[in-house]
């Protein structure tokens, strides 16, 4: 059985009257995992505890096999992490600062030059990482921080709310570059509370809710024959006459539609129905909401 990357124990967290975390037990596996709950669940009091920068209150995690508590030093020595909060130094080029970061990591300063250079490429930062910090969009500085989480090379990526105040295509880019990340076989945890994201990237997924767990799980493959769902901006129901002239039958709620395919042709049959129909496309997939009713039953039957 492979080794959890995370592993948690009755881990418990009171900041006085506050309970942020409620005995959690997990097992977070290898691979893209996505944290997920409304704000105030305690996710980043979980990501501060993986850390070692906080000390819970009762309980144990473990991280990469060895205990948070015994050598919280060494364990952040293998990790990356990407806090939410703006944090960057605004006085100094990004080319500097990860180098710092490299540096304070124990690569040599040679290498971190030249690693931190490579590492701002890789996350598309090209002629713009000598531009000072301060001079950059909100995009840019996220991208800043995610160089700085992996610029040493970590067996584990902790991003919290990697998107946070990214615009549509910002944040598009940031998706991409974290699907990335499990193709180059980088372990990561991301924290967020937008579904869509974690969707879109995540093989498992850890739901907290008012700091208890409602659900620790691999992500639920896409149903059985080819469905695909697609929402779009105004009426629906020229998609949906478009599609029944295609001799295909598909179900509305609102302004999703979804469509099934027997013959494994889905996609290509709405994309023939879209153009047939004019219809103006938000969001197109596998599934839509499946993860955000998944949280919503999970989180309503912890309170029943």
């Amino acid at each position: 059985m492979t080794e959890p990357l995370i592993r948690t124990t009755n881990l418990t967290q009171n900041f006085g009257s506050v309970l942020a975390l409620d005995g959690l037990d997990i097992e977070i596996p290898p691979g893209i995992t996505g944290l997920v709950g409304a704000n105030g669940a305690g996710k980043t009091t979980l990501l501060k505890i993986v850390l070692g920068l906080l000390a819970p209150t009762s309980g144990e995690v473990s991280v990469l096999g060895t205990l948070v508590s015994e050598n919280p030093i060494g364990i952040r020595e293998r990790i990356g992490y990407m806090p939410e909060d703006r944090c960057l130094p605004l006085d100094q080029t990004a080319a500097d600062f990860v180098g710092y970061a490299a540096e304070l990591a124990g690569i040599p300063s040679s290498e971190s030059r030249r690693r931190s250079s490579e590492t701002l490429f890789l996350v598309g930062l090209h002629e713009e990482r000598f531009r000072y910090i301060g001079d950059f969009s909100t995009g840019m500085q996220q991208r800043v921080k995610l160089a700085q989480a992996i610029v040493h090379d970590p067996e584990l990526v902790l991003l919290d709310e990697p998107a946070s105040g990214l615009d549509p295509k910002g944040r598009e880019q940031m998706l991409e570059l974290i699907i990335r990340f499990g193709e180059f076989g980088i372990n990561v945890v991301i924290s967020s509370h937008i579904l869509e994201d974690i969707e879109a990237t995540c093989e498992w997924v850890v739901m907290l809710d008012g700091g208890k767990l409602i659900r620790s799980a691999p992500l639920e493959p896409p149903a059985e024959g080819d469905e695909v769902s697609v929402e779009v901006f105004g009426d629906p129901l020229s998609l949906i006459s478009a599609l029944a002239d295609l001799g295909v039958e598909a179900t509305a709620d609102g302004p999703i539609v979804r469509v099934t395919s027997d013959e494994g042709q889905a996609f290509e049959v709405v994309r023939d129905a879209l153009a047939a129909s004019g219809s103006s496309v938000r969001r197109l997939g596998v599934s839509l909401s499946s993860l955000e009713d998944l949280f919503l039953e999970e989180a309503g039957n912890q309170y029943d």
